[in-house]
């Protein structure tokens, strides 16, 4: 599929447009339509966002070397839909990373924004779409507390993105829309304000949903039950990287509760998965959750759905033999919705159905049944979609198009176009 974005000034608009025209219509009247309207599956061919099914959209994976538009998930299965009541640690989660630092987001009046990207829809997006962990960095900047990228752990015009209240009250929206649904938050604490983060969840409406760091297992024993947590409301985790407060601010210290592998090119490293320098080993029995990395230093979108193919897979295999054969309980990436089809969310649905139900994916794990229990399930399957409370249908655009082709020749432009549909008009007789 081709993506063209026409100045509305040129001299060729109307031919070319004229041209297009004629061919689209020789070529869509001569050839044999597939799926359509919303008809089309997992991995199925697509022209736009409206030929996939709900939860799915259409994309390709250039870095795979696969050009082709083909229906991809873009929503996470509610694992608690086919095994609840289990403890909290049990379950797997995707994390984004950096959740806070997304393409498109306004820069500071005046200001050229200069860092990197790592998402490419709004937190808001992220939660809706299954996203249950958020990565955030926090600095104090302009007098308030500000989500930003370090520049030698400072925070700068040219790197800050906006205050940090503003997506913790996406937050808040989403918990109070959703009642049975947990979110774990954690921060890069650069905040030195006293009270200054403690205050920040409260202003923000979070601190009626707060987990207390009391309450959290500190020996590694198991979290309560997803069921507990849902019905006292205790459905936010919040960790931070600053060990001071817990004292306080009574802020739970990230590495007394999770073990964490290493951030960065060090954590995507084949056949190798060191802890992170702060965190126990991987093995330790003393944390009850463990967070896996796995995005390199320097995020690059159009690498993104290749990393979320069989690279992650491996990598997944790799920490769980680090850590005692025990499953990540957040897997933590960049651009989380870029795959080869089912990425992110599919590999989360096998390590839950493993973990959970000891079948092959969570969609095969029968709802009360005895573990190893399973449906047989063939082809990719995404989350039930319902009316009750709690429940959404998730949103799958972006902010801008990652397709869109710029040429500035309108001649070789209509030449290039031309033939593409001529070959593929030729393919179809």
């Amino acid at each position: 599929m081709w993506y063209l974005m026409l100045d509305p000034n040129t001299k060729c608009k109307a031919p070319f447009i004229t041209f297009i025209f004629l061919f689209l219509s020789l070529f869509l009247t001569s050839s044999i339509t597939a799926c359509s309207n919303g008809n089309c599956q997992v991995m199925e061919a697509c022209s736009s966002a409206t030929d996939c099914a709900p939860t799915l959209y259409c994309s390709n994976c250039p870095a795979l070397e696969r050009k082709q538009f083909l229906c991809t998930r873009g929503q996470a299965t509610f694992p608690t839909s086919f095994v609840n009541g289990l403890p909290f640690n049990k379950y797997s989660w995707i994390m984004t990373h950096n959740s806070f630092s997304i393409l498109d987001a306004p820069p500071l009046p005046g200001v050229q924004r200069l860092t990197f990207y790592n998402q490419e829809d709004t937190v808001t997006n992220q939660l809706r779409n299954g996203v249950r962990g958020l990565m955030l960095d926090m600095y104090d900047f302009e007098n308030d507390i500000w989500l930003c990228h370090s520049f030698q752990g400072q925070c700068f015009n040219f790197n800050a993105f906006q205050p940090a209240i503003n997506t913790l009250k996406e937050v808040e929206a989403f918990l109070a829309e959703n009642p049975t649904e947990i979110v774990t938050v954690v921060i890069e604490d650069f905040v030195h304000t006293p009270k200054g983060l403690i205050n920040l969840f409260i202003n923000a409406g979070l601190d009626k949903y707060w987990f207390p760091m009391s309450d959290m297992p500190k020996e590694g024993e198991d979290w309560p039950t997803v069921t507990e947590m849902v019905q006292s409301n205790r459905r936010l985790l919040v960790f931070t990287s600053d060990a001071s407060k817990e004292a306080e601010e009574g802020i739970a210290y990230q590495w007394r509760y999770m073990v964490e592998n290493e951030f960065g090119d060090n954590g995507i490293r084949r056949g190798s998965c060191p802890h992170r320098k702060e965190s126990k080993p991987l093995n330790s029995r003393s944390a009850s959750l463990f967070l896996q990395n796995y995005f390199p230093t320097y995020p690059v979108e159009a690498d993104s759905c290749k990393e979320h193919s069989a690279p992650l897979v491996d990598m997944v295999n790799t920490c769980y033999r680090a850590a005692g054969n025990v499953f990540p309980n957040f897997i933590a990436v960049n651009y989380y919705m870029r795959s080869d089809g089912g990425g992110v969310f599919d590999i989360v649905d096998k390590i839950n159905g493993r973990a959970l139900c000891g079948c092959n994916t969570v969609t095969a794990c029968q709802v009360g049944a005895p573990f190893g229990s399973c449906n047989n399930i063939t082809v990719p399957t995404t989350s039930p979609v319902t009316n009750t409370a709690g429940s959404f249908t998730g949103y799958v655009q972006f902010s801008r198009s990652a397709s869109a082709v710029h040429s500035p020749n309108c001649a070789l432009l209509m030449t290039i176009i031309l033939y593409i549909l001529a070959m593929a008009f030729k393919r179809s007789l």
